[in-house]
């Protein structure tokens, strides 16, 4: 790999990183600066533009809404101008649910459709992939009943981060991909479209 592609990829998952960070610490000018004009959030509890997502996220914020990332390895495909990222992560949100404090946990990926615009690398749209999750009481003490009925309207990859935010007030979408199945798939099928230079043809 030259040194000019070496530099392009790490430009790429450097934007990735300021992402989580900026997200994650409320510096909420920068966090706009890694999104494309056109940028849009698929995430559980809010689908919308980038700056429907920065709104959601500081009226969050400003509520206490405790939404914090962790990321591990990325996978980076350059094709010209586009690329796709992928990134291991995991989401953790602490709230009470049901009278009990807890932790939620959820492993998975961002997947990341990614173009370079004139001031560099931006996000066009980022979905994440849920593989799996769990909830702990923050107390080990504290005996948690979820509502089973509830638990199971949602995809095993985050059921228990989307009763977490379904008790908290948020309308939580249903089929997020997940490690296996269709919607995954075909979330794939659309990354490889782009980057072979398609139009973005992933469907909400």
């Amino acid at each position: 790999m030259s040194d000019a592609a070496m530099l392009r990829r790490m430009q790429v998952m450097e934007l990735v990183q300021n992402w989580a960070v900026w997200r994650d610490a409320g510096d909420w000018e920068r966090f706009r600066t890694v999104w494309a004009p056109e940028g849009r959030m698929m995430a559980t509890w809010c689908q919308a533009p980038a700056n429907g997502f920065i709104k959601a996220s500081q009226e969050g914020w400003a509520k206490g809404v405790s939404i914090l990332h962790f990321l591990g390895g990325c996978s980076v495909d350059i094709e010209g101008r586009r690329a796709i990222a992928q990134t291991k992560m995991t989401i953790s949100q602490r709230a009470p649910v049901d009278g009990v404090v807890v932790d939620v946990v959820c492993t998975g990926r961002f997947y990341d459709f990614i173009e370079e615009k004139a001031d560099g690398w931006k996000i066009v749209l980022r979905q994440p992939i849920y593989e799996k999750d769990r909830m702990d009481p923050v107390d080990p003490a504290a005996r948690l009943e979820l509502d089973g009925a509830l638990l199971a309207r949602f995809p095993e990859g985050y059921r228990h981060l989307a009763y977490l935010q379904t008790r908290i007030g948020y309308d939580v979408k249903t089929d997020m991909p997940g490690l296996k199945g269709e919607k995954v798939a075909a979330l794939y099928a659309a990354g490889a479209a782009w980057l072979r230079g398609e139009a973005l043809s992933w469907e909400e």
